[in-house]
């Protein structure tokens, strides 16, 4: 543009309009779309992937930054695959925000479960839970004999009195309280990892439920084969009995192994209800919780009414808490 108001010419240049590099709009979509397709297809193998892949939830909020970087770079490439990334890890996660099916009636029983950080849960605390929620059984990850004794200090036995215990001086011991009668199931299934105690529970107006407490060992190094075999090992639904499983299963609903064992006949109770978003671990630390590893899972069979977490002083597992409804007789 020339101005010769002045007697000569001045020449203005154009103005040069600032791009984002198509380069980086690739280098940002590449490593989501890569978690997407590990995601999706279930490829996590090792203890370090495994352990990343519980981070999902967090990595399809942050996939919407490659989108925008993508649109703002107008590469037609780029964007397409940044949409169908966030589109995929969306359909991973956001479904256990929303309640998936009606209540159903039947008979109703409630489950707690909490992992009582080698018995260090303070005993008052769980009390003062179970007094409040009105629990029909009980599952305790990581119980010692000192917490078994500060339980029944606390009066757990007068409302619990029926018990299959498996405490140990470690993170092995777990056990089942229960309102109803509990006859111990032996054999049901192989244990790998820590203890997990079975028992067929007698339920007024239902027919019985196996209760099975889930604490398989945490996939760290060379447990992540341990891990996946004890999660593979559970037992699948059965036409002929009702089952429940409750506890650590050191799992999120992101991890492959988790959702095959889901695929034999299960639901997870919070992913039902709504909750499955909502982390149990870790609590009572300086960073609040991350992720969801504790959970309670029920035969398909069994309606989910609500979920809720809960905090106890003593331990970084937050309690699950799980009102159901069994199918009626």
């Amino acid at each position: 543009m020339a101005d010769r108001s002045a007697g000569g010419a001045v020449v203005t240049p154009p103005r040069r309009r600032w791009r984002i590099p198509t380069s980086l709009a690739w280098a940002a979509v590449t490593p989501f779309a890569a978690w997407a397709v590990a995601r999706v297809a279930g490829l996590e193998r090792d203890s370090l992937t495994t352990q990343l892949m519980t981070g999902t939830p967090y990595v399809a909020a942050a996939s919407l930054v490659p989108v925008l970087l993508s649109v703002l770079t107008r590469n037609r490439a780029a964007t397409a695959v940044a949409l169908v990334t966030t589109a995929a890890l969306g359909l991973s996660v956001l479904p256990r925000a929303f309640r998936s099916g009606d209540v159903v009636a039947g008979t109703p029983l409630r489950v707690l479960t909490l992992n009582t950080l080698f018995g260090h849960a303070e005993p008052d605390a769980v009390m003062d839970l179970v007094r409040r929620l009105d629990p029909d059984v009980l599952s305790t990850q990581e119980l010692t004999p000192g917490m078994v004794e500060k339980l029944e200090a606390a009066g757990l036995g007068g409302i619990m009195p029926y018990q299959v215990l498996e405490p140990e001086w470690s993170a092995g011991g777990s056990g089942l309280y229960s309102r109803y009668p509990l006859t111990p199931r032996e054999n049901l299934f192989e244990a790998i990892g820590h203890n997990m105690p079975a028992a067929l529970m007698t339920v007024p107006g239902a027919k019985p439920v196996e209760i099975i407490d889930v604490h398989p060992f945490p996939p760290l190094g060379r447990q992540v084969y341990d891990w996946t075999a004890a999660l593979d090992a559970l037992p699948s639904a059965s036409p002929d009995t009702i089952r429940i499983l409750a506890g650590d299963f050191n799992a999120s609903l992101d991890h492959a192994v988790m959702r095959r064992f889901l695929d034999r006949g299960y639901q997870d109770a919070a992913d039902s209800a709504g909750e499955g978003l909502t982390p149990t671990w870790p609590v009572n630390k300086r960073v609040p919780p991350l992720i969801t590893i504790d959970h309670v899972v029920v035969d398909r069979r069994v309606g989910v009414n609500t979920v809720s977490v809960h905090s106890v002083p003593g331990t970084d597992h937050r309690a699950v808490f799980a009102d159901l409804r069994l199918p009626a007789l």
